[in-house]
């Protein structure tokens, strides 16, 4: 099998990447900067904001037989500001896989994310019609309909709060906080805001599991507990055995952010956990040991 993956340096990307060699694929890597991805496969270094055509390509060129895309624009207030660039990454790439992906008769899946939602009802199934608010979550929700519309083999995989605690990694939330947990220093956090946080490496197997699958349509690939930031970083400090109190307690309101963010956006998993099985998607405590564990290497 070969696969190409778009977006091989990102949270969710790597770890595809790193997961499809060590099974034994042939993985072409696509990504801005030098290769992050474990293992050995073929990397082109490329910004697909400025040139999505050497996407296809590559897609043209090597002719996989599937691909994957990660790639995104996805810190949210970014994206509000500068909204040319969200649509180019989030919506027109993904149709530009889509339709270099039909072209060689290659599966496409691509990721999105629960900001497809306006976060008013909480624990949504794949059924739920979305709702986004912000740019970043409506140049995501475009992205789908792209995929969905222009391929049949089509698979999107939408996931929740992605973080990682391998070197290297992006700096998200949760990194910021087991740091800052870390040194003995506070931490703001939402009482308010409520999602599916999703270790990098599980949103990862999910996804490969779907796009082996051969299922087609919208899969919920996320952690499996639903949870405030309060209390996400409170589990974490007793991981950690630091103070709870370093945790300060503040509004999603009160930090008048320059997006909209959902506040009640869990995700629903019986359908990935018919997939896969039921303990594919992680309980936040087994999530939390992998996570340190990954930092500590």
């Amino acid at each position: 099998m070969t696969t190409v993956v778009a977006g091989a340096n990102g949270l969710v990307g790597s770890r595809v990447v790193a997961r499809l060699v060590a099974s034994g694929e042939r993985v072409v890597g696509l990504g801005r900067g030098p290769p992050r991805g474990e293992g050995n496969f073929e990397y082109v270094e490329v910004d697909l904001l400025r040139d999505p055509d050497k996407l296809v390509e590559v897609i043209a060129s090597v002719r996989p037989d599937g691909v994957i895309n990660a790639a995104a624009m996805t810190d949210v207030d970014p994206c509000e500001e500068r909204p040319r660039e969200a649509w180019l990454l989030n919506a027109n790439l993904v149709e530009v896989a889509a339709m270099a992906s039909v072209a060689v008769d290659a599966r496409l899946t691509t990721i999105s994310t629960d900001y497809v939602f306006d976060g008013v009802k909480g624990s949504y199934s794949e059924e739920d019609a979305p709702n986004p608010r912000s740019v970043y979550a409506r140049t995501k929700r475009a992205g789908e309909e792209a995929a969905l519309l222009v391929g049949e083999d089509v698979a999107v995989c939408r996931t929740a709060l992605v973080y990682s605690g391998r070197p290297g990694a992006k700096q998200t939330f949760p990194l910021t906080v087991l740091e800052s947990l870390s040194a003995g220093k506070p931490v703001k956090a939402f009482s308010d805001q409520i999602g599916s946080p999703t270790l990098a490496d599980n949103a990862a197997e999910m996804v490969i599991g779907v796009h082996r699958s051969g299922e087609t349509g919208i899969f919920h690939c996320a952690g499996a507990t639903e949870i405030s930031r309060v209390e996400f970083c409170r589990a974490l400090a007793r991981k950690l055995g630091a103070e709870e109190k370093l945790i300060v307690s503040v509004k999603l309101a009160d930090l008048k952010l320059p997006a909209p963010r959902p506040l009640k956006c869990g995700l629903r998993l019986d359908k990935i956990r018919r997939l896969l099985g039921d303990s594919v998607p992680l309980l936040l405590d087994e999530a939390l040991d992998r996570f340190l564990a990954e930092r500590s290497r």
